[in-house]
């Protein structure tokens, strides 16, 4: 199995902290030997990172744990592969553009039949059933509004709809990030944690590294981490149960169901993207 870690946050923020604890997964403290990748979304653009090797002792690993690329919405996976050989174009994260944003998608688990999900514009460049499943996504949502919508909560309902169908052809973790939603999807195994003031300190799992939050944000900062198994061992994580999900918009929870909901009250300020902060 893969590991997914993903990050919603209202003003752009570093994930080198947190993304130091999961590279280590990746060869290390953990079995995820066969790739890597990371996108980071600025503006209407991204950047994303990928490769093929263990992320414990990959040199464009280490660029990224040094060079704090600042986002409002980062998805990454560290890849055990099941579905496709150990190459480049199996590696996720996946994007893709519709409507004309990027959607980038990373998927955990494994699906049985999926090479029959009908896809039209939206092709698989490699072999896996995540990028399979994503293209998939794409177009069913391109099917139900083919005009850019309005309403994006009802979006991200829909493709909860969706998530809920290819939970039945197996085990389906999800992130999948416009650059302003990130929509987490739990089969068995997904965290999440939202940071915000009066903020701490936190210790990660898998490497001996400490940071005091209070010392890298402001007041205003919320910062929302996901991720397949909780990374610190000093803070309470939120466990999604299977079937339920969580939508992010800047850091804060607006959508979700069940457990999932515990943090929704605190997006009626409606938060948007700011000025850059420290790392966190």
């Amino acid at each position: 199995m893969c590991e997914l870690l993903g990050m919603s946050a209202n003003v752009p923020t570093d994930i080198c902290f947190s993304f130091t604890g999961l590279i280590q997964r990746g060869g290390n403290t953990g079995p995820h030997r066969d790739g890597w990748g990371i996108t980071f979304y600025e503006g209407k653009g991204f950047r994303t990172f990928k490769d093929p090797n263990p992320s414990c002792d990959s040199k464009i690993a280490e660029l990224v744990q040094s060079y704090p690329i600042k986002s409002c919405a980062v998805v990454s996976h560290i890849r055990q592969a099941n579905r496709g050989g150990v190459n480049l174009e199996n590696t996720h994260p996946f994007t893709r553009e519709l409507w004309g944003r990027y959607w980038t998608f990373a998927h955990n688990g494994q699906l049985t039949g999926y090479q029959a999900l009908p896809v039209s514009r939206h092709r698989s460049v490699g072999e896996t059933d995540s990028e399979k499943a994503f293209c998939w996504i794409l177009d069913n949502l391109e099917a139900r509004y083919p005009e850019p919508p309005q309403d994006m909560k009802e979006v991200f309902q829909f493709l909860v709809e969706k998530c809920d169908e290819l939970r039945e052809m197996g085990v389906f973790n999800m992130l999948l990030s416009d650059g302003e939603y990130v929509l987490a999807y739990c089969t068995n195994h997904l965290y999440y944690i939202t940071r915000r003031a009066p903020f701490g300190k936190a210790s990660l799992i898998d490497e001996d590294v400490t940071i005091n939050f209070q010392e890298e944000t402001t007041p205003n900062d919320v910062v929302s981490i996901i991720a397949t198994q909780p990374l610190t061992q000093d803070e309470v994580w939120h466990r999604l149960k299977p079937g339920e999900f969580t939508l992010f918009q800047f850091g804060e929870v607006i959508d979700g169901n069940a457990s999932a909901l515990a943090d929704v009250a605190y997006a009626e300020a409606k938060p948007r993207c700011q000025a850059p902060t420290e790392a966190l």
